[in-house]
Parts: structure tokens; C-alpha cells; sequence
């Protein structure tokens, strides 16, 4: 098969556009699944992570056959903390589909990927999906995105690129609107005409840069890539040039083709296509495969540093492995170590202490969905409250800031600028659309931790926020941080209905009756910004005096219950979130009250 058989594509979008669902639907119509296959909804989101949420967090290849070409499909992920999946497969793919929504237009997510695939040279197909919702306007969207091509310095062949409008959910694409919607031929059409075969040299000696890893129990370590010249086949031998320089041999053991979202083997891997290679132990993503040892390696474009970075430790709880399986410190670290071979836009150090590391990553996301996988699989482990990473340039000392973008409803505007003006947000654009306001504004990426949850309390869960990292600039000075203190617990033991009847005047609990508790552990949030010890575990002691219905019909109010990214936001610079298979605590770095005091005063001293 000749390279003119192939199309390879990315499809990119921001985060709930449809895009997952739109792939369902080009698979299905592509014959990648059979008429009487069950497929589940969304069947490219295979992790129970991605299903829970809603969104794809790993980049994931397909492939279908349609009008005798193998179109190659690879679905990235629609939220900024994961922009490192979409930056290192761009350089597989040699144009992308757009995904708009039709009511609300390009987002943050879907100005950072368009920049990337734009930079790279890629050809865009917009697809404008989701016309069947009420409200949507597609020739609102339509402009916006040109706008946002002329902002983004698209060359004419990228500025004038097809436009498509779509309903992923309904099964149909039509390239006028007034046309008849049947089904998603014109969008396939469109892909074969529009993006260009991939540009590989099948009559030179091998090559292939690894874009993506997997791992077979049966085959060991697979590398994903476009082979960008010659051919490969099982039996080869074959050169691996390391990051380092170093070149290593190995035989091939098998070689993978995608056929729906399966894998099957394959004789021969040719220029063009997107294959995998078995036969390395130790690969990394943005090494070179080549076929003699003596060839330069295919350049990888360097993706965005992380900006935030946050401890992981080893669980030191009272209450440490009665749920997890992995404990030790070495247990810890070989799973993190081992994240960061598939997850480069990750990064983890040692530190002078044994059982802590520093993991660096884009978002507070990021980091919360390793944890939750981590937990999942049986961790036990401590996170602290997520740390800028700053930088000193010519003495100056420079942070990073992002550009935040809100949408609110209008009577809450004056509280939302009011929280922002004490994170130092600059507001650069604000919108009117009816009852709604759109924000605009620049600010610390120190500002934005814990923002989140500060929007939801003041606008009651009705606006919503997307940021993307916009560069490093002077620090500005003290942002506002958690203006309430905790209720720390003073003793072991479990919790009584006796005793937080009378905490739950003092604030808002974060356990209930029965729940096991240790010295350290928050268990309430107080108004005022300090911390006060308290016992949860108080019981009730009989008298000699007995009444009817004493001490019956106490009423506590629910608790709050954190969700793992919510606890993470909320704690501060002095506790930790204590993240187990089964539960969720908030507690203190240093249990013991008399140290905690005496670390404090330290550090008031020093400052």
C-alpha cells in the first residue's frame, strides 16, 4: 500500500464539545464495529476515570477503512492540564478536526490545541458539532472561529479550511446546513480531500519516532508511532536511539497495525502508517527507531514545562495500611517513575527526605487523577496543597500566570471581581450575553488554586471557568489564601453524636458519628483563621439523674464530603490530604500539637 492510502488525523477540541462521541460515530460508520456489536457510548474513553468524569484524559489510537483509504484517528484530551498528550502526538498526524460547539464557540482548550496543530504546519477541518441544541448558532461560531484563526496567525491554506456542521449524537454531518442530514459521509469526504497523505519515504532505510508507549502482558513494552520512512517487519533488527545518546539493538518481536480501536499484527509496517513495534524493554517517548546505528534521530518538539509541583509521600498516619496493598517509600517511587514514561509532561525528584517527592506537572487535575488511579490500584499516599514552580531570570524573581476565562451569571459579577482582585486577576475583557457576563482576566497561577471551589460557593454551582498557562511574569506579591482555620482533633479514638453536637456550633464538620479519627486530623472548618483544637470523640457519661429523652433528637447537620480535587484546592501550606482506597482525610503535616506549635513559631521567627 502506497502512503497515498493513508490519512492520519487528530481530532481536538475543548473539553464536553463531543468529540469522543463524534469519533464513536466515524467508527461505527467506518466499519470499525460489526452491526450487531454492542459498543458502549463514548467506547474510545476506556479508563473509569475518563467514564466517571466525562472527559478523555490519555491520547488513544484508532484506525477505519473507508472509500479504500485507512484513515488513522487519534482522540487527545479537551482539558489544558493534560495539553502534554495533545502536543507530543501532533508531529503523528498530519491534520486535525476541530470540534466547536454550536451554542458555545471556541474555549480556552480550543485556542491552546489550535495553536499547537497551526504551529505545526497541520491542516484544521472545523467541524461544527452539537447543531441540534436549542440555542446553537452557527454562524456566530462560525466567525468566531475565523477570528480566532486570524488571531492565531493561520497561513491562507489554513484560514481557508472546510467547515463542517455536525450532530455527533444524532449520527449526521452536512457541509451547507440547509443540506439533508443523513449520515457522516460528507465529513469522511471532506478528510480525504482536504487533509494531505502523510509525507514518508517508503524506498529509504526505517525510521519512526515514538509518540505514544503501551504495555502488553504478553509482549512487554509497545512504541506507538509514524513511520516516516522505509518499512519494518517482524524478524528485524532494529536500533533504538536513547534520549542520552545512547543506541541500543533489538530484534522485533511483533508489529501492530489498528484496525477499529483493536490491534492486530501485522506482517509489515509501511511508510505513513501509525503502527506499534514490540521488542524493547526500555523506551521512552521521543526516541528514535531506525534501522542502523549510525542514523540521526528524528527531532521531537520539546512540550511546555509544568507550572505547579506538590509532595507525595509516604502515608505516616496512625491509621496507615488498613486499606491499601503499596506502603513503602520504594513501592511509591517505582510507581511514579513509571508514570512518567507514559506521562511526559510530568516530572518527579527526589528530595533530601527518603519518603517524599516532588511531582511536577501543568494543573491540580493532573496530579489529582494520578492520585486517584494511584488509590484505585492500591495505594496509600500524601499530597500537599500544590506549589508554583517560580524562576529567576537576571535577579528578578518571575512566576507563572494564565489567562482565565469565567462565565457567570450577572448578579454575581461583583463577588466574583471582589475574590479576584484579592488573588491579583487583572481583568483584560468582559462580554454581556443576556443575564450572563463572559470574564476575561490575567492572573497568578498561585490565584487560581482554590478558585474553583470559591466560584462554585459564591455563584451557586452556576458559573463555569477554563485557564491556560500565558507565561511567566514578575511575581506580584501575597495572594489571598484560605481565609478560614480548621478544627483540629486532640485525641484518637471514633467520633460521637454527643460530641459534635456541640463542635458543630463552632463550624461546619467534615466527619460524622462513628468515623475514626487521630490526633492531627481536621475535622471541621472554623469562620475564624485559626486553628482550634477539639474532641470529637467526647462521650456522654451517665448520671445518677434520669430523664425522658435526654439526650435523644440530637440533629448534626450533613458534613462536607470532599472530593479528591476539592481537598487538594482547599488544605493549606501546613496539612496534607491523606488519600487511601477507601477514604479521604484532611490532617496536619505535623500531628503533634506541641511540635506544630514549635515549627510554627520557627517560622514566624524566620520570616
Amino acid at each position: 500500500m502506497s502512503t497515498v492510502e493513508y490519512r492520519n488525523i487528530a481530532i481536538i477540541a475543548h473539553v464536553d464539545h463531543g468529540k469522543t462521541t463524534l469519533v464513536d460515530k466515524l467508527l461505527r460508520e467506518g466499519g470499525a464495529f460489526t452491526v450487531r456489536e454492542e459498543v458502549e457510548e463514548r467506547a474510545m474513553d476506556s479508563m473509569d476515570l475518563e467514564r466517571e468524569k466525562g472527559i478523555t484524559i490519555k491520547a488513544k489510537n484508532a484506525s477505519l477503512h473507508w472509500g479504500g483509504k485507512t484513515i488513522n484517528i487519534v482522540d487527545t484530551p479537551g482539558h489544558a492540564d493534560f495539553g502534554g498528550e495533545v502536543e507530543r502526538i501532533m508531529q503523528m498526524v498530519d491534520g486535525v478536526l476541530l470540534v466547536v460547539d454550536a451554542v458555545d464557540g471556541p474555549q480556552a482548550q480550543t485556542r491552546f490545541v489550535l495553536q499547537k496543530a497551526l504551529h505545526h504546519g497541520l491542516k484544521p477541518i472545523v467541524v461544527v458539532n452539537k447543531i441540534d441544541r436549542e440555542h446553537a448558532d452557527v454562524h456566530r461560531v462560525h466567525d468566531q472561529v475565523l477570528e480566532l484563526l486570524l488571531d492565531l496567525h493561520a497561513n491562507e491554506e489554513q484560514f481557508n479550511c472546510p467547515f463542517i456542521y455536525a450532530s455527533a449524537r444524532d449520527g449526521f454531518a452536512v457541509r451547507d446546513i440547509n443540506d439533508p442530514r443523513t449520515n457522516m459521509v460528507p465529513l469522511f469526504e471532506t478528510i480525504v480531500s482536504h487533509i494531505p497523505p502523510p509525507k514518508a519515504h517508503p524506498n529509504e532505510p526505517f525510521k519512526m519516532l515514538i509518540s505514544n508507549l503501551d504495555w502488553s502482558d504478553y509482549v512487554g513494552r509497545i512504541a506507538i508511532g509514524r513511520i516516516t520512512s522505509g518499512t519494518v517487519k517482524t524478524g528485524d533488527v532494529i536500533w533504538c536511539i536513547h534520549k542520552n545518546g545512547k543506541r541500543e539493538k533489538a530484534t522485533v518481536g511483533k508489529v501492530f497495525e489498528f484496525s477499529g480501536m483493536r490491534t492486530s499484527e501485522s506482517v509489515t509496517g509501511e511508510a505513513g502508517n501509525i503502527v506499534g513495534i514490540a521488542g524493547f524493554e526500555e523506551l521512552e517517548i521521543g526516541e528514535t527507531l531506525c534501522s542502523s546505528a549510525e542514523d540521526e534521530p528524528v527531532p521531537f518538539t520539546d512540550i511546555d514545562p509544568p507550572t505547579l509541583q506538590m509532595q507525595f509521600c509516604v502515608n505516616d498516619g496512625p491509621l496507615a495500611g488498613r486499606e491499601g496493598k503499596f506502603l513503602t517509600s520504594r513501592q511509591l517511587r517505582e510507581r511514579l517513575y513509571k508514570e512518567i514514561r507514559m506521562n511526559i509532561s510530568l516530572k518527579v525528584q527526589d528530595t533530601d527526605v527518603p519518603n517524599i517527592y516532588l511531582v511536577s506537572a501543568r494543573g491540580e487535575l493532573q496530579i489529582a487523577i494520578l492520585v486517584e488511579q494511584m488509590r484505585r490500584e492500591g495505594f496509600e499516599l500524601l499530597v500537599s496543597r500544590p506549589e508554583v514552580i517560580m524562576k529567576q531570570e537576571n535577579g528578578q524573581k518571575l512566576e507563572p500566570f494564565e489567562t482565565l476565562w469565567v462565565d457567570t451569571p450577572q448578579d454575581r459579577l461583583g463577588d466574583l471581581m471582589q475574590n479576584l482582585a484579592g488573588r491579583k486577576a487583572q481583568i483584560t475583557n468582559m462580554h454581556h450575553h443576556g443575564d450572563r457576563v463572559n470574564l476575561e482576566a490575567v492572573i497568578p497561577t498561585r490565584g487560581i488554586i482554590g478558585f474553583e471551589t470559591d466560584m462554585v460557593n459564591l455563584t451557586g454551582g452556576r458559573a463555569v471557568m477554563s485557564h491556560m498557562f500565558k507565561e511567566y511574569a514578575p511575581h506580584c506579591g501575597p495572594v489571598a489564601s484560605r481565609s478560614s482555620g480548621t478544627l483540629v482533633s486532640m485525641d484518637n479514638g471514633i467520633t460521637t453524636a454527643f460530641a459534635l453536637d456541640t463542635l458543630q456550633e463552632r463550624g461546619k464538620m467534615f466527619i460524622k458519628p462513628g468515623d475514626e479519627v487521630y490526633v492531627g486530623m481536621l475535622v471541621g472548618e472554623n469562620p475564624r483563621a485559626e486553628d482550634i483544637p477539639v474532641n470529637p470523640t467526647k462521650q456522654k457519661h451517665l448520671t445518677n439523674m434520669r430523664s425522658q429523652g435526654d439526650g435523644k433528637g440530637i440533629m448534626l447537620e450533613p458534613p462536607i464530603v470532599f472530593s479528591l480535587e476539592h481537598a487538594i484546592e482547599y488544605i493549606a501550606q501546613d496539612e496534607y490530604v491523606e488519600a487511601t482506597p477507601k477514604s479521604l482525610r484532611l490532617r496536619k503535616k505535623i500531628l503533634d500539637p506541641t511540635k506544630r506549635k514549635r515549627e510554627n513559631q520557627r517560622m514566624a521567627g524566620d520570616e
